[in-house]
């Protein structure tokens, strides 16, 4: 069984949410997670705080963002199992950050020594 990375990216500009409605996501967030964890299919997982973010550039610059920058942000990522991308895919398809306007969930294998 190979392990897969599933990067939530946010491409809805990050709109301004209340606390209610982030609490709300969190919780749906939370489900989502259990239920991988449930098939014994969860292996870590962290979400990306968006305050204090730098980009390193190739020429070495270092800059605020990468919100200026680009109009996507990798929002966090969860690590699973599966007999194959198409599961793994499977899996991704059910992730609350889908619900925003232009997001997506990248599933990339992990690459073994």
């Amino acid at each position: 069984m190979d392990e897969y990375a599933l990067i939530m990216r946010h491409e809805d500009g990050l709109k301004i949410a209340s606390p209610e409605q982030i609490q709300i996501w969190m919780q749906q967030t939370m489900d989502w997670i259990a239920g991988i964890k449930a098939k014994e299919k969860y292996v870590s997982g962290t979400g990306l705080l968006f305050a204090d973010a730098k980009v390193v550039k190739s020429n070495k610059m270092i800059t605020n963002g990468p919100f200026g920058d680009i109009k996507e942000t990798i929002g966090g990522l969860i690590v699973v199992k599966a007999e194959s991308v198409e599961e793994a895919a499977e899996f991704a398809k059910g992730c609350p950050v889908l619900q925003g306007e232009g997001n997506t969930v990248e599933v990339r294998k992990i690459a073994t020594h």
